[in-house]
């Protein structure tokens, strides 16, 4: 086989967050296959289930001269398959094949048949004998059934009537071979390519991932060597519906669902793509929106006490706006109450040796002389970032992602810093919940940045929403 190496050209700006696809795609494969044959055969077999324990217990009536009747045993088999469904019995990897969890999970749905059946009108006789029946035979029909279907599909996978997975590789030159020696014993991989960790840097990932899809790459192998300081990098991947395998003899903590496999003997981490790309991507988008919007509405009052104050306390504009840099590298304007003098930019570079913070990129001064008296109540309770709400709403911000700086720090960024900006910046993070302004190094901010871009979920983004609330009334690293 003739192995296709990426070649390396300039990244073309494109002003998408990592985590986003252009659109909600489809992840890429035949995953649908499995899933469409697994769902077939549960029905088949519950349906199964429930007639024979009809006709063993002669205790339920679901005669087939009656269409309420039929109704019943498809209504049950719509519970047990929608419980499987929850409990993530048809999600890629194993567990499809955990048959303790399917058993308990069809024990579940077993309750909730007779919670549904005694709040059917009319109610519906079901018996002890008839559930437990049904309860042995659901079970024992549903794991025979998997497994059969299992053994199937790898028979067929095998003798490679099935088609093949198109897989790419991503490792050091000296690895390139021994990899592919590997991944070729799974006899269910076609080898589309390879290319050195080189073809992840910041310039050529754009280029990698257009390649990747020229090729109609479905899953990619990275060697641990050549991601293990930049697991974000899955991301990318995962929003083009191609989903990723670390080989690995070390792995990272991260909260993401893995899954170890061992392929051609090796072990390997499967981080495995979700079947509709980015679409918790665009459900956070979604929500910044709306929450954004309400909250706008809701503290109308509040802006309009706030801009009187202001003009009250010290001349000037009600508002600051600054240029910051955010999502790859686009410079924006941040909208911000004023809580500093007029001319508090001109007099930032008299006070640049009073910085306190550890390295000098971003500029922090516990006593600042150019805040106003309003200016020092806003900072304490952050009700001075209320107007980046509007950020939000133009979507050049995020309610919860890594705080966007302004270019004077920006220009003295390190390489490894611009991760900072492969995702959306947010008004708060896990900077601001972790000590805001009391943190002095920003290798600290990175680090922290970075774990939130590796372990990014929604549910960390509603942790740190609700951290905030904590942080802003305690009044916790503010000034």
């Amino acid at each position: 086989m003739t192995i296709k190496t990426v070649t390396n050209t300039r990244l073309r700006d494109v002003p998408l967050d990592l985590r986003a696809s252009v659109s909600i795609q489809v992840r890429k494969g035949l995953w649908w296959l499995r899933l469409t044959t697994l769902v077939s055969v549960d029905c088949a077999v519950l349906f199964a289930a429930w007639i024979l324990a009809k006709y063993h217990t002669n205790a339920v009536d679901f005669s087939w001269q009656t269409p309420s009747s039929f109704s019943v045993i498809m209504m049950t088999v719509v519970i047990q398959i929608a419980a499987l469904a929850l409990q993530g019995n048809y999600q890629p990897g194993k567990k499809r094949y955990d048959y303790l969890n399917i058993i308990k999970t069809l024990t579940f749905a077993q309750g909730l048949i007779l919670i549904v059946g005694f709040l059917y009108q009319p109610p519906i006789n079901i018996t002890r004998s008839t559930l437990i029946w049904s309860w042995l035979l659901s079970t024992s029909f549903v794991c025979a059934g998997r497994a059969a279907a299992n053994m199937a599909l790898e028979y067929l996978r095998h003798r490679q009537i099935l088609g093949q997975s198109a897989v790419f590789i991503i490792c050091e030159p000296e690895e390139t071979e021994k990899i592919i020696s590997f991944i070729k014993k799974e006899k269910r991989y076609i080898i589309c390519g390879t290319a050195s960790a080189r073809c992840l840097d910041r310039y050529y990932r754009q280029e990698t991932l257009e390649k990747l899809n020229q090729l109609g790459v479905t899953e990619v192998f990275i060697a641990w060597s050549a991601i293990k300081n930049r697991m974000f990098i899955r991301w990318l991947f995962q929003a083009s519906g191609i989903t990723v395998h670390l080989l690995s003899v070390e792995i990272k903590n991260i909260y993401r669902n893995v899954e170890f496999n061992q392929i051609g003997g090796i072990t390997c981490l499967s981080l495995d793509c979700p079947i509709l790309t980015s679409k918790d991507f665009w459900i956070k988008r979604s929500l910044d929106f709306c929450l954004a919007a309400t909250v706008v509405l809701l503290l109308l009052p509040v802006y309009i006490a706030i801009a009187i104050a202001i003009k009250l306390d010290s001349p000037g504009s009600v508002f600051y706006r600054q240029t910051r840099i955010g999502l790859r590298g686009k410079p924006f304007q941040v909208w911000k109450f004023r809580t500093m003098r007029s001319d508090a930019d001109k007099l930032q570079k008299e006070l640049e040796a009073l910085n306190e913070t550890k390295d000098g990129i971003i500029f922090k001064i516990k006593n600042d002389p150019r805040i106003t008296r309003v200016g020092s109540f806003l900072r304490r309770y952050s009700l001075d970032e209320l107007p980046q709400l509007f950020n939000v709403l133009c979507g050049e911000m995020s309610l919860v992602g890594p705080r966007p700086l302004p270019t004077r720090d920006v220009d003295k960024f390190s390489e490894h810093h611009f991760i900072r900006h492969e995702v959306l910046p947010g008004i708060t993070g896990l900077w601001q919940v972790s000590g805001r302004s009391d943190i002095l190094d920003f290798e600290q901010v990175i680090k922290l940045d970075l774990n939130y871009i590796e372990n990014w979920s929604l549910w960390l983004d509603f942790e740190i929403l609700l951290k905030t609330v904590k942080v802003v009334l305690a009044k916790e690293g503010a000034y």
